[in-house]
């Protein structure tokens, strides 16, 4: 008996994909001949989680610095300005 798996392009959801080479981390990519992009079979989120976030942003209310959060948590510095701005954005209203 064989199993089939049909993949589908995670951005228009073709079936007209191919593989692609590997990714930096050894995952397998693939390309869409329809929508003309690159994804993977199982593309995990990036980004931080909501706990992280928060943990990294009482560590920047606590006075920390930008450079500091920078290097203590990996995190860039246009990235927590981003979220210092949207919740900022999201206090006002």
């Amino acid at each position: 008996m064989m199993i089939t798996i049909t993949l589908q392009c995670h951005h228009c959801r073709s079936e007209k994909i191919v593989r692609d080479g590997l990714t930096r981390n050894g995952k397998q990519r693939y390309w869409c001949h329809d929508c003309h992009r690159s994804s993977r079979e199982a593309p995990q989120s990036i980004g931080y989680s909501e706990n992280e976030q928060e943990r990294i942003l009482k560590a920047y209310q606590e006075r920390s610095s930008l450079r500091g959060l920078e290097r203590v948590f990996g995190v860039s510095r246009k990235t927590v300005i981003a979220w210092l701005k949207k919740r900022e954005k999201n206090f006002l209203r």
